[in-house]
């Protein structure tokens, strides 16, 4: 199967390339892809076309055009990722796929620092924590990411990058929209520089209406909509006391707060939900001779309380319940980066993680009252690790990156992971590249400590390899890359039931094999006019035991096998600007929990496409925009989730201002 799909993946760039020699030449003075600077794929600034790795890069310019949207809606329309939820109800939660990956095997960085959230089954962060109007730049990097990264970067790393000051005194933006289901986003913010000091401070609120967010088979009239309020505050610090020191202290906090429904198909009138998180830190680099010494500590807090405090219990068990679930994390992380010559750097570092979590939830119902709880003197890990990576980057245009870690648990042990990821330029158009390398995820807290917990879990270990290649058009207006993929993860942890003594635990068992392949192609037909297009295919299959013997079957939920996504941006004159961008999304398989047999249904969720429209329209040297985004304009009726609604159609507009 790995032969197929490297074979289809090959023949069809093959094709695009020899359509590309007869597209149209013209004057473009933008710089290529080639020279595109990202920093995720080595931990400090590098060319593209000084690495291997595969980065998908939304630029500054695409989230201002992204006014009407949450991160989780603009996330979906890349390549390669799926974020279940991004268009059902503001509130419901998000998750996100990576080439078809777990959610925890995806690592979500912000400013390079990984996030998590200690509290949660799997530890993954909540992007919806993260509103839009304070992002700068966002970077996906796919592949195994475990030697710079640590744990949970399996399938990639997506890294948030924040926005930073400027160079005049004082800067500044602000955008108001309103919306459908009475949906209304603001935020304003502000950033300098005088002297050795630079700061930049924002604020951010939404707060929606919402909608029902459970399907109603019934039709019964005891229905409400599931409202949602998001404020966020991000506050930096940069300190120059030389040109070899900067000092950066930074702030950033989150409220959330919302209501929630009982499950699929089952709606609840008094479910609601609290979240509050915020993390503090500082990032210090220091320039010693052509190194770079980065020094950074980040402390993550985060508190979710659940309450359900209806008046009539709809199954006749519960009558009120209430969960909390509060975790904490240290993370510290020093690494050098050492420039031998021009053709080999060099980078080592050190990093250490520690979480606690406190987790309590009561009920009174039918069979009366019950309470668990968990201290953090019970629910704590750490970890440190240590890391070295190489990056050869020959005269000829070879470049081979190298890189091994080393991990150190405090429940488990220790283990160790490599990359090794060779790539060749061609006439500075064409970029072979290939990929080996493997990586980790260390149990959560709840799954090693819980009541359900298991102190004897191993750490899930996954190897992906890729190969691929790139074009770059000698103009500068077209590019295409193809890559395909192949990831395999065992001792997967899974949540094991016996059905002969109703007891349950998280056992390491299964083995999870995915492959894929991934088609992207940009092409600016004139100054502005841009289409940029791809193709994902991921297909995967778990391998479990069932009546002690081995049972191997496909099992990406919610996940398509086939997606594809089309954008057309036009810059019809100096002052309006227009896009439109199309996507369908393949069949997927699903899952849920009926309340009323107490069993699991399994089902197929339909195949859908969604239209979306875009306008924007400058004012005052493009100072102040006006905009609005109308999403779904078919309004195409299709679920995401079993039992849960998605919005229809929908749209909003508003004003952005910069000065």
């Amino acid at each position: 199967m790995k032969k197929h799909f490297f074979v289809v993946a090959a023949v069809i760039i093959s094709s695009t390339l020899n359509a590309q020699s007869q597209l149209r030449n013209g004057g473009d003075t933008t710089s290529t892809s080639l020279d595109e600077v990202v920093l995720t794929a080595n931990k400090y600034p590098n060319k593209t076309s000084l690495t291997g790795k595969v980065v998908t890069i939304i630029t500054s310019e695409q989230l201002e055009r992204s006014g009407g949207k949450d991160l989780s809606q603009l996330l979906t329309e890349q390549a390669g990722l799926f974020i279940s939820g991004a268009n059902s109800n503001a509130g419901k939660d998000k998750s996100v796929y990576l080439r078809g990956a777990r959610v925890e095997h995806t690592l979500i960085t912000i400013d390079g620092i990984p996030v998590y959230d200690p509290s949660g089954i799997g530890s993954n962060f909540d992007i919806r924590n993260l509103p839009l109007s304070n992002i700068e730049r966002i970077e996906i990097l796919k592949g195994s990411q475990s030697t710079l990264y640590g744990s949970d970067a399996i399938a990639g790393v997506i890294n948030i990058i924040t926005k930073k000051s400027g160079a005049k005194l004082i800067a500044g933006n602000a955008l108001l929209s309103y919306g459908s289901n009475e949906t209304v986003r603001t935020n304003a913010g502000f950033n300098g520089r005088s002297g050795i000091i630079d700061y930049n401070a924002a604020l951010s609120f939404q707060n929606t209406k919402g909608i029902n967010e459970t399907i109603n088979q019934s039709n019964s009239p005891v229905t409400d909509k599931d409202g949602y309020q998001q404020t966020g505050i991000q506050l930096g610090l940069g300190i120059r006391p030389s040109d070899k020191i900067y000092i950066q202290p930074f702030f950033r906090f989150s409220t959330i707060k919302g209501d929630i429904d009982q499950g699929a198909f089952t709606d609840e009138l008094d479910y609601t939900y609290t979240q509050k998180s915020w993390q503090a830190g500082v990032k210090n680099e220091f320039n010693i001779g052509k190194s770079k010494l980065n020094i950074l500590y980040n402390y993550n807090n985060i508190n979710r309380l659940y309450t359900d405090d209806s008046i009539k219990s709809r199954n006749g068990y519960d009558t009120w319940s209430q969960g909390s679930y509060k975790g904490a994390e240290h993370y510290a992380d020093a690494y050098i980066h050492i420039p031998v010559n021009n053709q080999l750097k060099l980078t080592g570092g050190v990093d250490y993680r520690s979480s606690v979590s406190d987790q309590s939830y009561s009920s009174v119902g039918f069979f009366g009252p019950y309470k668990s709880a968990y201290s953090k003197d019970s629910l704590h890990q750490n970890q440190f690790g240590i890391y070295a990576a190489m990056n050869l980057n020959d005269k000829s245009a070879f470049n081979l990156e190298l890189g091994i870690r080393v991990n150190f648990h405090s429940e488990f042990g220790s283990n160790a992971v490599f990359n090794i990821n060779p790539s060749y330029l061609i006439n500075k158009k064409v970029k072979l590249f290939a990929n080996i390398s493997s990586a980790y995820r260390t149990p959560s807290l709840y799954q090693l400590f819980s009541e359900y917990g298991n102190a004897n879990l191993k750490p899930e270990v996954g190897i992906t390899t890729e190969a691929g290649l790139q074009y770059f058009s000698a103009d500068n207006k077209f590019s295409s890359r193809a890559v395909a993929f192949s990831r395999n993860v065992k001792d997967v942890i899974f949540f094991y039931f016996n059905s002969t003594t109703f007891q349950s635990q998280y056992i390491n068992q299964d083995k999870q094999k995915d492959n894929g392949f991934e088609l992207e192609t940009s092409y600016k037909i004139n100054k502005g006019t841009t289409i940029k297009a791809f193709y994902t295919y991921v297909t995967g299959e778990i391998t479990t035991q069932k009546n002690g013997k081995d049972t191997t079957y496909n099992n990406l939920l919610r996940r398509p096998k086939s997606s594809i996504g089309i954008t057309i941006g036009i810059q019809l004159c100096e002052n309006l600007y227009v896009s439109s961008n199309l996507m369908s999304i393949g069949k997927r398989k699903d899952a849920y929990f009926d309340n009323n047999t107490f069993s699991t249904v399994y089902t197929t969720l339909k195949s859908y496409m969604l239209w979306d429209i875009y306008a924007e329209y400058g004012l005052l040297k493009n100072k102040l925009k006006l905009f609005a985004d109308c999403r779904n304009i078919t309004g195409s009726k299709y679920t995401e989730i079993s039992g849960f609604n998605t919005l229809g159609f929908n749209g909003n507009g508003g004003i952005r201002f910069t000065f």
